[in-house]
């Protein structure tokens, strides 16, 4: 990106000019080398929110994600389409998921090089695979949450092109097909909204000046849609998502001092990518501390320089306007939900990155031009693989959750959010009292956090210590008095402790809070039996069931109710669905056993009575 001011486009030159055929090819073959590891990555934190769920798989589901607000975890309608689409293809196997993902990243990174060819911008090959291949993608590529990134960045990238498609020959139907891949692109992450200013700085850069009837008037309608999709996800981020209290509170002045940290963070990642990590460690901003002011005003000296310097070449300035105002969501003046554990992640400068790999591509297009060529891209070269080699081996710290979290917790030892996530993810795999300590450390780092209360309370209650559970979730609930899990585990540590009556009323608050918890609804109904209050349980269970069809614990325990109610009929419906899903399921086998004697049918039920002790022996 380098053009001296009044200078005619020229066509690109030098290291990295490949033909455009080639720097495809070239692309896709190094990131999916380079991504390779990733594959065969598993589901992470917040994965669940955004592969759709099961309420939401039907032609019904997908209505909802566009009309009914809250029904995805964020309002990327788009997105979670692509996701629907995807599950029907695939349903839960992750490679497909991780393969959309590197392939939407090789797209982006060739729409790039289009876009930098289409502006003259010489290196455009080169700048394109440092963008395809830096290591601060790979959150980005390797995480299946963030293909909200990969996916928008195409959607952006092809808007922009069709915008300066529309630039040369101004006819309405170019200018609808650039808007409308721009209200795409907005429907899929809100990062997008910052592409007409994005046009403008552009349009500077090449002219050295704005006129406002064929560059500024063109893109208001633009202006306009991104500010009111801003103004949505703030408010989304805030009251939906729980982006507001005391961890976000920052005055104007501390927000100032944020950002100008935030921006020299982002850069130097980018210049030396080491430590890269999930979480980073969240600062403490002060103004009180005189060096923390270094940040915004070297940046405001940054700023100084490249405008001064904007007089022999506007590129550097340019660069600048775009890398700043791509991340100005995520600066720190509006609060975003991340910034509970960490005010930076690398998923964040996705779209700003591109800026300062154009003015790299460029210098370095310009610096080795008179090499041979053959040593410039032996050079090239040098730098990719080097490149592509940290981002394979930052791959695999996405293989599964146990992976990330410790990586995590061992670059990051003070995040008490990778020691609770890492403990659940034990709990999940039957490690409970693995679970334990780091449940532990995490309230030690962060004493008042109810999710980890929440789950050592869980935790201790499966661990035989309900009494030692009870004081961990009454402190949870203090501190959030709305929260159902903690609500519904309460109950499950008093009814274990013999304080059934107690037990249901956090059931039934469990319940009213979130209606469509099912563990939620068996835990009363477990509870409302061991007050010999059967008829009652029974409407619990039925809820349950409808609420997760799938659940053998649920339907078994549904199917026992039943037999209790002398409705054996019933029960082994339940029973059979559980052994049509699962034939191995040696309770639901000693289950419909039982429910068979009830009805004399002892000659069947001593066959599934056979096969129960076969599966099971320790069963009676």
């Amino acid at each position: 990106m380098s053009r001296r001011p009044g200078q005619t486009p020229a066509p690109p030159s030098g290291a990295g000019s490949f033909p455009a055929g080639w720097a495809c090819f070239v692309v896709f073959l190094a990131v999916l080398i380079a991504y390779f590891p990733a594959l065969s990555g598993s589901l992470l934190w917040d994965d669940a929110g955004h592969v759709t769920r099961p309420d939401l798989r039907s032609v019904d589901g997908l209505w909802r994600i566009w009309f009914e607000i809250g029904a995805t975890q964020q309002y990327y309608p788009l997105l979670h389409s692509v996701f629907w689409v995807e599950h029907q293809l695939w349903g839960d196997a992750t490679h497909g998921y991780h393969l959309a993902n590197i392939l939407q990243h090789a797209t982006a990174a060739c729409l790039f090089c289009a876009l930098l060819r289409r502006l003259a911008v010489p290196g455009a090959s080169i700048a394109a695979l440092l963008f395809a291949l830096h290591p601060v993608g790979v959150e980005s590529v390797a995480w299946i949450s963030e293909q909200k990134n990969t996916l928008s960045a195409v959607i952006y990238l092809a808007a922009a092109l069709a915008y300066l498609n529309f630039e040369v020959q101004r006819s309405p139907g170019r200018y609808v097909v650039a808007t409308g891949l721009f209200l795409l692109a907005l429907l899929t992450k809100t990062v997008t909204a910052t592409l007409p200013a994005a046009l403008l700085v552009v349009g500077w850069w090449q002219r050295g000046r704005l006129d406002w009837r064929r560059d500024v008037l063109p893109l208001i309608p633009w202006f306009a849609c991104g500010a009111a999709s801003g103004l949505f996800t703030a408010h989304f981020e805030r009251e939906l998502i729980g982006a507001q209290g005391a961890s976000f509170e920052l005055d104007a002045v501390s927000r100032f001092l944020l950002a100008g940290r935030v921006v020299w963070f982002y850069l130097s990642k980018l210049v030396w990518p080491t430590n890269l990590t999930f979480i980073y460690p969240r600062w403490t901003i002060d103004t009180s501390i005189w060096w923390q002011w270094l940040f915004p005003l070297a940046g405001l000296g940054l700023l100084g320089l490249v405008a001064w310097w904007s007089r022999r070449s506007r590129a550097p300035l340019a660069a600048t306007l775009l890398f700043c105002g791509t991340l100005f969501p995520v600066l720190g003046f509006v609060n975003v939900y991340p910034f509970l554990f960490s005010y930076v992640a690398d998923h964040f400068q996705y779209l700003a990155s591109l800026s300062i790999f154009a003015l790299v591509g460029a210098a370095l297009a310009r610096a080795t031009a008179r090499l041979p060529q053959w040593g410039r891209y032996i050079g090239a070269t040098a730098l990719l693989f080097l490149l592509g080699g940290l981002s394979r081996a930052q791959s695999g710290m996405y293989r599964d959750v146990f992976t990330l979290y410790e990586t995590t917790i061992a670059r990051n030892p003070a995040c008490w959010m990778a020691h609770n996530n890492l403990a659940m993810a034990l709990t999940a795999s039957g490690r409970v009292a693995e679970a334990v300590p780091h449940l532990e450390v995490a309230l030690q780092l962060r004493p008042d956090f109810p999710e980890a209360l929440n789950n050592l309370g869980d935790d201790l209650t499966q661990l035989g210590k309900p009494e030692a559970a009870i004081p961990r979730l009454e402190r949870a609930l203090q501190l959030q008095p709305n929260y159902a899990t903690a609500h519904r585990n309460l109950g499950l540590a008093l009814a274990t402790s013999g304080r059934t009556a107690e037990a249901l009323r956090h059931f039934e608050q469990a319940v009213r809070l979130n209606p469509k918890d099912a563990d939620a609804e068996l835990k009363w109904g477990i509870g409302l039996m061991l007050t010999k209050r059967f008829p009652e349980a029974v409407p619990h269970f039925e809820k349950a069931v409808a609420l997760d069809p799938s659940s053998a614990v649920i339907r078994n325990t549904y199917g026992r109710a039943l037999a209790h109610e002398n409705q054996p009929e019933m029960a082994i419906g339940q029973f059979r669905e559980v052994l049509l899903s699962n034939p191995a399921d040696a309770e639901a086998h000693l289950n419909l056993a039982l429910a068979l004697r009830q009805l004399g049918r002892t000659e069947e039920a001593e066959t599934h009575y056979r096969e129960a002790m076969r599966l099971n022996p320790g069963l009676r």
